[in-house]
């Protein structure tokens, strides 16, 4: 039995799909070069807090590549989709949250939750049918 890369083939799909890649090229800069993508991200890691860094590379990049991989290897399977735009979703509700009740209200993150929920709503478009 082969085993073939399950490529794109309906607009959802390819929507869906470049939600995941995204996703994908995010959790490699974390894991490859948690340095840069912390200052991308505005975060700082003190230098007594060294373990910081696993954090970006482990419980951050691990989440990204591994739900993403999932999509991009498995192919358009609809509960993959929904879990990827649902932890996406819920990415921009909690920094939504931060905005209001911890005084995070800055430019970038109105810009971030604007990237995040559209890369929410590319596969929840798809896996709820509303782009095929």
């Amino acid at each position: 039995m082969g085993y073939a890369f399950p490529w794109p083939t309906s607009q959802g799909e390819w929507l869906a799909w470049s939600s995941a890649v995204v996703t994908l090229l995010m959790g490699l800069l974390l894991f490859l070069a948690p340095g840069l993508a912390f200052r991308i991200l505005r975060l700082q890691v003190k230098p007594e807090k060294a373990a910081a860094i696993a954090e970006g590379r482990g419980r951050m990049a691990g989440f990204y590549l591994g739900v993403s991989l999932c999509c991009l290897l498995l192919g358009p399977q609809l509960f993959l989709y929904m879990a990827l735009g649902f932890s996406w979703l819920f990415t921009a509700f909690g920094r939504l949250l931060s905005m209001m009740s911890d005084g995070a209200n800055t430019p970038f993150n109105w810009a971030s939750i604007v990237v995040e929920l559209a890369l929410a709503a590319l596969p929840l478009a798809f896996a709820f049918g509303f782009v095929l």
